[in-house]
C-alpha cells in the first residue's frame, strides 16, 4: 500500500456511497422506490473541502438514482453503476491532473479495496470490513451514514492534510 506523508496536500477526496454517506441500509416503499438516511453532518465536512479547492467524486456500485441525487446536493461529481471502480478512478484521476498520492478515498467494502490501496490516503468508518480497516491508515470512529464523512474531513484539515486555500 502506497502511504501519506506526514504533510502530504490531498487534491481530491473519493467516497463509496452505501455503507459511507449511509448506514448501509434501504429502506422500499410498496412501488419499489428506495430511500436513503444520510447525515447532514456529512455535507458541512463536504462543503469545507470545496471551499479548500478539493475536487469531490462519488464512486459507487449502485445505480439507484439516490446517489446521484445525493452527488447533486453535495455538489460532488458522481460515478455510479460502476461494477469495476479503479479503472474508472484511474480514468478521473487522469482527467483532473492528479497523482495517486493527491488522492484521499473513504470505502466500507470489498469493493473499495482495490481503490483504498492505491490512493495515498484511505479512511474507513467504523462499520466498514475487517478486511477494508486493515489497509486504511485512518479507522474513524463514526459509522457510515452517522457522520463519518465530517468526521474524515475534520481529520484530514486538522493535520493540514489539505490545503488552507484553493490552489
Amino acid at each position: 500500500m502506497q502511504g501519506a506523508s506526514a504533510r502530504a496536500q490531498i487534491k481530491a477526496l473519493i467516497t463509496d456511497f452505501d455503507g459511507v454517506h449511509t448506514d448501509n441500509s434501504v429502506f422500499l416503499d410498496m412501488d419499489g422506490r428506495e430511500f436513503v438516511r444520510c447525515s447532514r453532518a456529512d455535507g458541512m465536512g463536504i462543503e469545507m473541502l470545496r471551499g479548500r479547492g478539493l475536487k469531490l467524486l462519488i464512486l459507487s456500485r449502485e445505480s439507484d438514482g439516490v446517489v446521484a441525487a445525493r452527488a447533486r446536493k453535495l455538489q460532488m461529481e458522481c460515478a455510479h453503476n460502476v461494477k469495476e471502480k479503479l479503472p474508472v478512478l484511474d480514468a478521473w484521476r487522469r482527467r483532473n491532473g492528479l497523482s495517486w498520492q493527491e488522492l484521499a478515498y473513504i470505502g466500507d467494502d470489498i469493493n473499495d479495496l482495490e481503490c483504498l490501496e492505491a490512493c495515498g490516503f484511505a479512511a474507513a468508518p467504523r462499520n466498514a470490513r475487517h478486511e477494508v480497516k486493515e489497509v486504511c491508515q485512518v479507522v474513524l470512529t463514526c459509522a457510515g451514514g452517522d457522520g463519518a464523512l465530517r468526521e474524515l474531513c475534520d481529520h484530514l484539515i486538522e493535520r493540514a492534510l489539505v490545503p488552507d486555500v484553493p490552489a
